[in-house]
C-alpha cells in the first residue's frame, strides 16, 4: 500500500485577517506598493482571478471536489500570501498571525482526514516568531508555519530569526518558503514579469540566505520546503559553489552549497517534464513532494498526471507524490486514505 496523494502547495484565504487589517494605519502604503511592483493590468486580472476563486479558497466543499477530481488525498492548506501584511505593526501583526492560526485550524477541523494546515509568524517582527510559531503548531495543532522570502528590514539570514529556527527544528515544525512580492519593484510591473520572473527570483535569494548564512549548519533538523521547486537556485546552484570556492565572504556555511540542497524539500511546480527531471537531479528524489498552488492561476489543475508525465521511475514518482510528505508529517497517517 502506498501513502496518500498529498497536495502540499494549497492556499485560503481568512476573511478574519482582511477584517483586521481594514482602515489600519499603512494598508494604503502597502497596497501602494504592491501596486507599483505589478502594475495596473496585472492587478485587474488578478483581482478578478481572485474573485472567481472564492468558493474554492474559503469552503471546503469544492476544495474537496478539486481533490478528487485531481486525485489528491490530502492537501496541506497554507493561508494566501496576501494574508502576510508585514507591514503591520506588532499588536495588529500578532492579531493577523492569531487570526491566520485559527482560520486554517477551522478549516482543517472540517475535514482532519483530508486536510493539513500551515499558520504564519510576523517575520517583520524577529522577536514574535516563536511565540507565534507555538500558537500554531501548539496551539492550533498546524503542522508548521508559511513565511515569505523577507520582510522590511528582515532577511532570512538576520541573527534575530535563530531563536525561530532552532524552535521550529525542536518542533519538528515545517517552514514553508512561499514568496509574495518581489524586490525588483517596477521592473517586473509588466507582463506579469512580477510572478513569472519575481517569484523564482525570491525563492533562489531567500533559500541562498539560509544556506550561505549556515542556518541548516546550526539547524541541521530543520525542515524547510521551498515552494516553485525553490526558483532558479536548484539548477544553477553550481555558481554558487564556484563562489563558495573562490571567494571568502561566501564561505560563511561549512560545506558546498549544493550539499544543502538535499537537507530541504521542495515542491514540484516547475511547469514542465524536463524541469521536474532536472530539480530531481539537482536535490534528490527524496527531496521532492507534490505541489499544485491551488486554486491561483499560476497552479495546476492536474499535478498528479504532470508528475507522472515527467518519465520517472515508479519509486520516484510514489516518493514524490506521497511518500516524502507522509515522511515529514504532511500527511493524514489515521486517515487510513491509501492511492
Amino acid at each position: 500500500m502506498s501513502a496518500p496523494v498529498v497536495d502540499v502547495h494549497a492556499h485560503a484565504i481568512v476573511p478574519e485577517i482582511e477584517a483586521a487589517v481594514a482602515g489600519r494605519a499603512g494598508l494604503d502604503a502597502h497596497r501602494a506598493l504592491d501596486a507599483r511592483r505589478n502594475g495596473a493590468e496585472s492587478l485587474e486580472v488578478s483581482g478578478k482571478m481572485v474573485a472567481a476563486r472564492i468558493p474554492q479558497l474559503v469552503g471546503v466543499d469544492r476544495r474537496l471536489a478539486d481533490m478528487d477530481a485531481a486525485g489528491i488525498d490530502v492537501q496541506v492548506v497554507s493561508p494566501s500570501p496576501s494574508h502576510y501584511h508585514y507591514w503591520a505593526d506588532r499588536e495588529l501583526a500578532q492579531a493577523v498571525t492569531s487570526s491566520a492560526n485559527r482560520g486554517i485550524a477551522a478549516l482543517v477541523a472540517e475535514e482532519p482526514l483530508r486536510l493539513v494546515g500551515l499558520g504564519l509568524i510576523a517575520l517583520q517582527h524577529p522577536g514574535d516568531a516563536v511565540a507565534a510559531l507555538d500558537d500554531a503548531v501548539i496551539t492550533c495543532g498546524l503542522a508548521g508555519v508559511e513565511i515569505s522570502s523577507f520582510a522590511p528590514g528582515v532577511e532570512l539570514s538576520d541573527a534575530r530569526l535563530e531563536p525561530f529556527w532552532a524552535r521550529a527544528a525542536e518542533l519538528n515544525a515545517v517552514v514553508f518558503l512561499h514568496p509574495f512580492g518581489c524586490s525588483l519593484d517596477e521592473r517586473l510591473d509588466r507582463f506579469y514579469l512580477s510572478n513569472t520572473v519575481g517569484q523564482p527570483v525570491e525563492n533562489a535569494v531567500a533559500l541562498s540566505h539560509i544556506i550561505f548564512a549556515g542556518v541548516l549548519d546550526r539547524h541541521p533538523t530543520l525542515t524547510v520546503l521551498a515552494a516553485h521547486g525553490g526558483g532558479y537556485l536548484p539548477t544553477y546552484i553550481g555558481r554558487s559553489d564556484h563562489a563558495w570556492e573562490v571567494r571568502p565572504e561566501a564561505r560563511r556555511c561549512a560545506d558546498l552549497p549544493s550539499s544543502y540542497l538535499p537537507r530541504i524539500t521542495f515542491d514540484s511546480l516547475v511547469h514542465g517534464a524536463g524541469a521536474l527531471r532536472a530539480l530531481v537531479d539537482a536535490v534528490g528524489a527524496e527531496s521532492v513532494v507534490l505541489g499544485s498552488d491551488y486554486p491561483f492561476d499560476m497552479g495546476i489543475t492536474d499535478p498528479v498526471s504532470q508528475v507522472r508525465a515527467a518519465g520517472l521511475t515508479e519509486a520516484v514518482t510514489r516518493s514524490i507524490l506521497g511518500d516524502n510528505a507522509f515522511r515529514l508529517g504532511l500527511s493524514t497517517a489515521s486517515s487510513g486514505v491509501q492511492s
